[in-house]
């Protein structure tokens, strides 16, 4: 894969505040200049009508008239819907058009759950762009996370190669991805900065800098014509970060004191209370770990949780340790942040696994993917023996820096039983402040809410219970019930001369599954023959018949997988054998020449009855042998 950079539109100078009266404002996006060409303000000129929310007194906020259809007209008007990310944790998309203009924040990857046996990831669906690929005008990717990147590989080539915009450490994840889709084709990867403005089409974007678990967070602010928009991609606020300045909240105020349409935000942790914890205090937790420590100290985390990581290997030099790192995508990453000036260290601190057993264990460290409990990350391999490097002893400390992903509870609680048998000692998040999330708690929401002052909220990445709590703390703020829409993957939010509307119009948004190599949103009917298989198995009926008088040459033959033990269901299997066989015997002899009939029918009879028999309904393929 061989990524171009190109150069970033020229800044757009602000205007002065307009003083246009808020009916004719915007006039000035429809109306045209003397070339003849629509003329486009910067967002000073944007005169939004403020939302009244809760005030010190204690006042009920006003109520604005509930909106369920905007105004028919001729005009275009500003369209959002999320393609991914509104009902599970991943995958995350959002799409925003006006006329012929089309932007995309983020194109994520979701990972499979367990009732989806060979699937790699799932990512979203880019039907409705079919034919529009011409109004693209670029991808905006606010983080290097997978579930916002892990997407482009499969589709930028499907919607015709728009220009990919993102900070220079998302933009190096990316391209390193890139490495494993070399036949994807060339991708135009841009470089911007958070002082950046770019026009893309209607839209005039700029943006501003989050905190995370990954540097180089951004939210992104739209101007467009109906009104301005803030997605904050994945986002918390960190007062004390690692390696990267806190969150400019005077530049948010003053963003919000522009006026703000609508602010779609991170649901993830927004109905725990409080704020979320600093990579700072964990740090603090960490080091003494690290410097106690009596033997190795193997520690698992994402691998792109580069701050943490950073602080890792500062603390270990610090403290005279050296630093073994495990797993592709952690040294991958570590690779990207050093080069890119976000890490410093003495390259020397780092060794190879295959050194470790040459220092004394109390001067070990190692950081290693496999956190989660994933199969064939290191810290699997290690705890179940099979890696070739590492062997666990009496004395080492195992720390899970991590979160437990929803859906990867059972896999992370074998580990760490795994990892108790074999007499390590174990440390997580549950007895010790060793990690930090990376999503806003309900007070982090809150005080986004006031900076910014949206007139409308709109919930996004989480599971739908998770919208629905982060819109009750935007109703604690004082936005109108009215004005929070929990929408569902696809659906279609308009805007048009201030108002909102949350549509009942739905864009594609099934799952497309990526499945080895291949990548189709039909695959649903292979997974639904895969889930069948895992719960009721298969039963085989083979039946050899003459090609000539249609008579069987041999009694059918009967193969069970996963359904029942042949062995100890001699009666049943008997009984089905008997069954088949008269049903063959039976049939007209002229049907013969069409073996899809019998096939069919067998297929047929034995469901009912084995059904009937033991209330499961197995994969029945039948086998006719013409001899």
């Amino acid at each position: 894969m061989v990524s171009k950079e190109t150069p970033i539109a020229p800044a757009v100078n602000p205007a002065p505040a307009s003083t246009m009266h808020p009916r004719r404002s915007r006039r000035a996006y429809g109306g045209k200049g003397q070339t003849g060409t629509p003329q486009y303000h910067s967002p000073a000129r944007f005169i939004i009508p403020p939302t009244v929310h809760s005030t010190a007194s204690g006042k009920p906020p006003v109520m604005s008239e509930l909106v369920t259809s905007l105004p028919a007209t001729n005009e275009p008007r500003l369209r959002v819907a999320v393609l991914g990310g509104l009902e599970e944790i991943g995958r995350n998309c959002t799409l925003l058009e006006y006329g012929k203009d089309i932007i995309i924040i983020d194109m994520g990857l979701q990972f499979p759950e367990e009732d989806m046996p060979g699937i790699d990831y799932i990512i979203p669906n880019m039907n409705y762009l079919k034919g529009k690929e011409k109004n693209i005008r670029g991808v905006i990717v606010t983080h290097g996370h997978y579930d916002h990147i892990g997407g482009l590989p499969h589709l930028i080539p499907k919607i015709g190669y728009p220009p990919i915009f993102a900070l220079p450490i998302t933009n190096g994840i990316i391209k390193k991805r890139q490495d494993d889709f070399k036949d994807a084709g060339q991708f135009t990867i841009n470089n911007v900065k958070l002082t950046d403005r770019l026009r893309l089409g209607a839209f005039d974007i700029e943006f501003f800098h989050v905190n995370h678990n990954i540097p180089d967070s951004m939210a992104v602010v739209v101007h467009t014509p109906e009104g301005t928009i803030v997605h904050t991609g994945d986002w918390k606020f960190d007062y004390q970060p690692v390696g990267e300045p806190p969150a400019d909240l005077q530049r948010i105020a003053r963003i919000g004191d522009a006026g703000i349409l609508a602010l779609m935000s991170d649901s993830t942790s927004a109905m725990l209370p409080g704020h979320q914890l600093s990579e700072t205090e964990i740090g603090v937790n960490l080091e003494k770990l690290i410097e106690k420590a009596q033997g190795r100290i193997i520690i698992g985390a994402f691998s792109s949780l580069l701050s943490r990581i950073k602080q890792l290997i500062e603390m270990s030099e610090k403290h005279g340790k050296v630093v073994a790192l495990g797993g592709f995508s952690m040294k991958s990453n570590v690779e990207i942040a050093k080069e890119l000036g976000y890490m410093k260290f003495n390259p020397k601190i780092l060794i190879d696994m295959r050194q470790v057993e040459k220092y004394p264990h109390n001067k070990v460290v190692i950081i290693c993917t496999g956190a989660q409990g994933e199969k064939n990350a290191t810290l699997m391999r290690i705890a179940t023996g099979e890696h070739r490097d590492i062997r666990l002893v009496q004395g080492d400390t195992v720390v899970f820096s991590s979160s437990v992903v929803p859906g990867n509870e059972r896999t992370v609680q074998r580990l760490k039983d795994t990892l108790y048998r074999k007499g390590a000692e174990v440390i997580h998040h549950d007895m010790l402040d060793v990690h930090a999330g990376g999503h806003a708690k309900a007070d982090d929401v809150k005080l986004m809410l006031s900076l910014l002052k949206p007139k409308y909220f709109i919930p996004q990445h989480g599971n739908h219970f998770m919208l629905r709590l982060n819109g009750k703390v935007a109703a604690s703020m004082g936005i109108p019930k009215e004005n929070i829409f929990i929408a569902d993957n696809g659906q279609v939010m308009e805007f048009k001369a201030g108002q909102g509307v949350l549509t009942k119009e739905k864009l594609p948004a099934d799952y497309v599954f990526v499945d080895g190599l291949g990548v189709s949103d039909e695959t649903n009917v292979v997974l639904r023959d895969r889930q069948v298989l895992a719960e009721d198995g298969m039963v085989v009926i083979i039946a050899t018949v003459d090609s000539k008088t249609g008579k069987l040459v041999q009694n059918p033959d009967i193969i069970s997988r996963g359904f029942v033990f042949l062995k100890e269901h001699k009666e049943l299997i008997e009984d089905l054998r008997h069954r088949v066989k008269k049903m063959v015997v039976e049939s007209d002899p002229l049907s013969w020449a069409d073996t899809n009939y019998i096939r069919n029918k067998i297929r047929d009879y034995v469901g009912q009855f084995l059904f009937t028999k033991t209330e499961k309904r197995p994969m029945i393929l039948p086998v006719v042998i013409e001899v």
